[in-house]
């Protein structure tokens, strides 16, 4: 696996990080979740990354998991994630309450036909929102998530393979 490959990669003060990687993009270790939505999860985590290698592994590691589709969602939920992060953490942390009544007034017509289950791009944009810290999206794509019967544990997964994913490629940048 070339998961396995980029984690021997990483310097021995990341040992924790290599062994939560290999637990994480599991069943067993991420609880709640199917492999197509772990390994969506994750792709989209090393997608925010920007760790050409990392995105790379997961992706090959992934390829008999997810296919086009959940790769091109991915993608969506990435982009508009990295725009919505800033503009919603922004206007949550300015507690600015007529900053706060004013529309967005950007497109995010990707989060309405993502091209996969609803559900499994609410966890896609729920961990990237987790990387970026924006509470106002975190909460948002969590009750979406539940709203799809996803479990605490699911919505628990989620955030972990985020939190390793972006503890991996931090690791390796550093290295």
């Amino acid at each position: 696996m070339k998961i396995d490959n980029f984690s021997q990669t990483l310097k021995d003060y990341a040992k924790d990080i290599r062994l939560n990687l290999g637990s994480v993009l599991t069943p067993e270790g991420a609880p709640g979740l199917t492999a197509n939505q772990i390994y969506g999860i994750a792709y989209s985590c090393a997608l925010h990354t920007r760790d050409a290698e990392l995105i790379d592994a997961i992706k090959t590691d992934g390829a008999s998991i997810i296919g086009d589709a959940e790769v091109n969602a991915a993608k969506i939920a990435t982009t508009l994630m990295a725009m919505n992060n800033v503009y919603y953490r922004s206007i949550h942390l300015a507690e600015n309450e007529n900053l706060s009544k004013l529309p967005a007034r950007l497109r995010m017509n990707g989060i309405a036909q993502p091209g996969i289950e609803k559900v499994d791009f609410e966890l896609y944009c729920l961990a990237v929102s987790a990387i970026a810290g924006c509470g106002m999206c975190i909460k948002s794509h969590i009750a979406q998530a539940q709203k799809a019967s996803i479990t605490v544990e699911g919505i628990q997964s989620t955030i972990r393979i985020a939190s390793v994913i972006q503890a991996a490629a931090t690791a390796h940048a550093v290295n």
